[in-house]
């Protein structure tokens, strides 16, 4: 880390001022530092961030600084995404109270869920306000297994298969400094192109086209504006919505072209887990 703090010159010292002809407690006003779980008054800014225009960046020490920073440098990188897609990068990480996280990976706020046209058929929860599916319902409580017809599973197959183009378009956008949102916004525009519904749009609400897991996150993660990093994986999930018909399916990728083998992120910890899936 080649980067050293400054004094903020936004943050003043002392132990109080007169403001409109009050006094007034100074360190009161000073902001806290933005490493998770630390939180002491922060004097000291991100000179990156002040010259990307990103605020509130400060820390407490030097110290803190280069502690939080291979997460913090994220930041910057965002910046460009944001400036392209138009929203401010200013929080664009979410510290949650009283968290701290175990490893790099944090939460990123997310854009506003993004809409269909009108003739692209859809299920039932994608206009319901709480997003339930209520065919699914009334199937899982009918107590039997359908039977589907040759047609029926014909409309299966044609689902399935416009999913895995669509899997496709999303696979070739999983590169470092891409956010998972850029990929959402890509498989949203390849379904309403193939005259499909992105499944989990608006299923119980969830807000987006895809699901895009990174790293440790298990499953069914929300596309944000994190960018992706060399050496993570990540798993996309693509569902379609045909003809009354959906199609699953998922797929998990290295971030760069060169995956640390003695990571968990590495390629024998996939491939093991791939074989364990098949066997067992």
């Amino acid at each position: 880390m080649s980067e050293s703090l400054e004094v903020d010159s936004k943050v003043e010292f002392g132990i109080d001022s007169v403001q409109n002809g009050n006094c007034v407690d100074v360190k009161k006003e000073m902001p806290n530092c933005v490493t998770p779980g630390c939180g002491k008054p922060a004097p000291l800014g991100c000179p990156k961030c002040k010259q990307l225009n990103i605020q509130n960046s400060n820390f407490c020490s030097q110290e803190c600084f280069k502690g939080y920073y291979s997460q913090h440098k994220q930041l910057h990188k965002v910046q460009y995404n944001c400036t392209a897609q138009n929203i401010t990068p200013s929080g664009i990480i979410i510290n949650y109270p009283g968290f701290s996280p175990t490893g790099d990976l944090m939460p990123y706020k997310q854009t506003p869920m993004r809409t269909i046209p009108e003739h692209i058929a859809r299920p039932d929860y994608a206009s319901d306000e709480r997003g339930i599916p209520y065919s699914e319902h009334a199937s899982k409580q009918a107590g039997h297994i359908e039977i589907l017809n040759d047609e029926e599973i014909a409309g299966v197959r044609k689902a399935c298969q416009l999913g895995r183009e669509v899997l496709e378009i999303a696979a070739a956008l999983v590169k470092p400094g891409v956010t998972t949102d850029q990929i959402d916004e890509a498989v949203h525009k390849a379904c309403i192109d193939k005259e499909c519904y992105p499944s989990p749009l608006n299923y119980y609400n969830f807000p987006k086209s895809c699901c895009t897991s990174a790293n440790e996150v298990v499953c069914h993660g929300i596309p944000d504006l994190r960018p992706l990093r060399d050496g993570d994986i990540v798993n996309v999930d693509i569902s379609v919505y045909h003809n009354g018909f959906h199609g699953d399916l998922n797929e998990t990728y290295f971030v760069g072209g060169n995956p640390d083998k003695e990571s968990i992120n590495g390629p024998d910890f996939v491939w093991m887990f791939r074989f364990s899936y098949k066997v067992g």
